[in-house]
């Protein structure tokens, strides 16, 4: 079954056509830039049954964790679609918000619970990490 998704303004559309492999909520820093200040619920999908329609302009940066990532945003209206790890180029991470159907899947954990704000809800029914956790294979 393919999901799909897309930015906010509909230039960008991604078809997947994979089952999601896992899902967590990050509470890094950059994650709360990304996020508007909440933490971001991210979708780990295989690179090679994400397509993508629509010009992603991309953006360079080093998360918390010291991993090189590349983080893809709609450059109309601005929506933060994708992250990419380059260790792992065969994952592509997609934005909860940024799919059709954002409950497809729910995040398994919640990471970066040290960086969160003091006011910041974990779900008690996941299991938290104050950091980095190891990549899904």
């Amino acid at each position: 079954m393919a999901h799909e998704g897309g930015c906010l303004c509909g230039a960008v559309r991604i078809t997947i056509d994979a089952e999601p492999i896992t899902a967590r909520q990050c509470w890094c820093r950059l994650c709360q830039y990304l996020g508007a200040g909440s933490g971001t619920v991210n979708v780990v999908f295989p690179t090679d049954a994400v397509t993508t329609t629509g010009e992603v302009r991309w953006h360079a940066s080093i998360a918390d964790s010291g991993n090189a990532m590349r983080r893809g945003f709609c450059p109309q209206c601005g929506t933060p679609i994708f992250s990419m790890a380059e260790s792992r180029p065969h994952q592509t991470i997609i934005r909860a918000g940024a799919l059709d159907d954002p409950g497809l899947i729910g995040p398994q954990a919640v990471i970066w619970t040290d960086a969160a704000p003091a006011w910041a809800h974990h779900d008690p029914d996941l299991p938290h990490y104050p950091a980095q956790i190891p990549p899904v294979a």
